[in-house]
Parts: structure tokens; sequence; C-alpha cells
């Protein structure tokens, strides 16, 4: 049977007037989506604390400063609500459906943002996939 005009098609969903309104957060101000240059500062920020860290600590092994980037999200997201690039920039990490973001979605999420290409991905609300799938959201404060 042939699809009529009207009726919408699998998976369509209507688009959002702004990132994050299908999950209730404001346009803008605090508890809005944490826009692109927000995220690229928070994210420069850990990039070089970890850099330094590994060139302090480990001669500036590639390795140690992975390492280091990631034992900074995973300890500092569910302690002080996000990493320190994030806090610096205004930022926070919170669990989709409120509550303490606990210690699994960090650790989830930044296995999945070491990998880089989740974080490339990103939704209509501006949630990168590591997001989504670590059931988080990156706010302003």
């Amino acid at each position: 049977m042939p699809q009529t005009p009207s009726s919408p098609r699998s998976g369509d969903i209507a688009p959002s007037r702004y990132p994050g309104e299908r999950l209730g957060l404001p346009e803008a101000g605090p508890r809005s989506v944490g826009r692109l240059g927000r995220r690229a500062g928070a994210i420069a920020i850990d990039w070089a604390i970890a850099s330094f860290l590994s060139f302090a600590f480990f001669r500036y092994d590639s390795w140690a400063t992975i390492g280091i980037f990631a034992l900074m999200q995973i300890v500092f997201i569910p302690t002080i609500g996000g990493s320190v690039g994030h806090r610096i920039v205004g930022l926070r990490v919170v669990a989709l459906r409120g509550g303490w973001v606990g210690v699994w979605r960090p650790a989830v999420r930044t296995v999945l943002l070491c990998l880089v290409v989740p974080a490339l991905v990103w939704d209509s609300d501006q949630r990168g996939f590591h997001d989504k799938i670590a059931g988080t959201v990156l706010i302003r404060s």
C-alpha cells in the first residue's frame, strides 16, 4: 500500500526548535544543553592537564596521557559533577533521568569518549553518542 503524504514514515520525529527541547531542558541559561564552544574548551583544558601530567611523570607517553585523561573523567564526573574542564567553562554532566550520575555512567561515557568517534556523532539535542549510551547529558551549570 503506498504511503500518503499525511502519514508519517517510520522513525520520523518532529524536529526540535532548539537542542534539549525533547529532553525537557530550557533553550538557554542554566540547565540548557552545553554547546560546542564550551564543550571544546572543556576538552582542551582536560587534555592540556592530562598532557602536562603525562609529560611531568611519564616523559609524555601517549598511553599515559589517555589514561590520565580517562582517570580524571571517571573520578571527577561523579564527585564534582564534571571534569575540571567542564567545571571551569560552566558545564556539568548529569544523568538524564535525574539523581546521582553514579560511577558506571562516567566509566562508559569515558571509554566511548576515548574512542573519539562516538563523541563526533551527535543527535538533534547535541548529545554525543557517548552521552546517549551512558544516559547522560552535558548541561550549563
